[in-house]
């Protein structure tokens, strides 16, 4: 565990290590680099980063706040697994809010460097296609995203999304290679930019709509192909 969660920790960074910490385990929980069910130890993870007891005991109650682990008395602390209650209404809030900033963006219009950028990362995900890359073709799904909103003058609704759709995002990362082809989901970022560049609200609207219910079309068959990972309600 320790060598694929370290890779995770920027030692460059600077800000409170209590935040970083938080930080990288949120993102070690959505990559499942810790896996759901898995037993946390606070002494492995403070060893791990160097850094005292302290930090790692406040990133654990906020990780437990934000549902993604559970501390269970004289037993231990763990990664909680994927609730796909949670994961429904996850998908739920994110799709109001995208669609929102999508078709905000649609009427009023995006700049040019702002329409370019968002076309530069759909061909910058078109690139890793059948290179097995998946964790660059995610950074670039997240960069595309946030693009989006900060283009459209939202800024601060994808970082609200972010604190949404954690759960979400962790069957993203099981989702290959059961799930939606990559290939399909570069060309609905194409479509919703396409919109966007039309100033067409309602066909931006029902590209984002399409877009984010594709993970709920595989869910099922990851639930069943993945039973020890998902939670049984």
């Amino acid at each position: 565990m320790s060598q694929s969660l370290y890779s995770l920790w920027d030692a460059s960074a600077t800000g409170p290590v209590r935040q970083r910490l938080y930080d990288t385990l949120r993102q070690a929980i959505i990559r499942l680099a810790l896996a759901p069910g898995q037993a946390l130890s606070e002494k492995e993870i403070a060893d791990t980063f160097a850094v005292s007891r302290q930090p790692v005991r406040e990133a654990f109650i906020r990780l437990s706040e934000a549902g993604l682990v559970e501390v269970r008395p004289q037993r231990g602390t763990f990664v909680v697994k994927i609730s796909p209650r949670a994961v429904y209404s996850a998908r739920f809030v994110r799709e109001a809010i995208e669609v929102a900033v999508a078709k905000s963006a649609a009427e009023s219009g995006l700049s040019r460097r702002g329409l370019d950028e968002l076309y530069e990362l759909v061909e910058r995900q078109r690139r890793t296609l059948g290179s097995d890359d998946y964790e660059r073709f995610y950074l670039l799904d997240e960069a595309f995203h946030q693009t989006l909103s900060r283009e459209a003058g939202h800024a601060s609704a994808w970082r609200f999304t972010e604190e949404v759709k954690a759960h979400f995002d962790r069957v993203r990362y099981i989702s290959v290679p059961d799930g939606t082809p990559l290939e399909t989901l570069v060309a609905q970022h194409e479509r919703i930019v396409g919109a966007i560049a039309e100033r067409d609200p309602a066909a931006a609207e029902r590209a984002v709509q399409a877009h984010l219910r594709e993970l709920l079309t595989s869910l099922p068959r990851l639930i069943e192909r993945h039973p020890e990972l998902f939670a049984e309600c």
